[in-house]
């Protein structure tokens, strides 16, 4: 990942156009170019997505919308996958761009997956945890490939509750108790 030493704002992220299809997040102040996902997180991520759009409305589903979330600086998050909420869906409704504001209410479900690295690890373990969880996001989950386990956090008191799944354990999620999916199926992609 490449990061600049300009600080921006969040108006002026938003506001930012390179001219080209680079994705970006912005890390307190700092733009920070988001390396090109892999074909297997790239896989899982559709995965989850067409086995999400089985239980909910598929108009509360996202890939690629962006997250404003507290920090010390300005900082927007582009998780993997999103489910969000009808409020959020109404509000989201009409925008000029895809992200979700700190005066919106929050997703339901981020959903991260963890690139191959500690610099990503790092990212998706310590830092998005803390920041998802002060953004109110009720559910949190990092698919870890490299470690074969998917880890659902769920906001409980204002902190994350940890629980991790492997090979056949059925994920349990208390945001969606109907979800039947187990570890190896997300981690697979859903190939057999």
């Amino acid at each position: 990942m490449v990061a600049t030493t300009q600080r921006f704002t969040l108006a002026k992220y938003l506001a930012y156009d390179d001219g080209t299809d680079r994705r970006y997040e912005l890390v307190n102040g700092e733009l920070v170019e988001m390396p090109s996902e892999s074909d297997l997180n790239n896989a899982i991520a559709i995965f989850l997505l067409l086995t999400f759009a089985q239980i909910v409305p598929g108009q509360l589903l996202r890939r690629g919308t962006e997250v404003a979330v507290s920090g010390a600086r300005a900082t927007v998050r582009v998780p993997d996958l999103l489910v969000l909420s009808e409020e959020l869906e109404a509000a989201l409704s009409g925008a000029n761009r895809s992200i979700v504001m700190m005066d919106m209410p929050p997703p339901v479900l981020a959903v991260e997956l963890v690139s191959p690295g500690k610099e990503n690890e790092d990212r998706d373990y310590r830092y998005k945890r803390s920041e998802y969880g002060a953004r109110g996001i009720a559910e949190y989950w990092i698919v870890d490939p490299a470690q074969a386990q998917v880890t659902v956090l769920t906001l409980v008191d204002g902190l994350y509750e940890e629980a991790i799944f492997q090979a056949d354990e059925r994920l349990v999620s208390p945001t969606f108790p109907t979800l039947e999916l187990t570890a190896k199926q997300v981690l697979q992609a859903g190939k057999p």
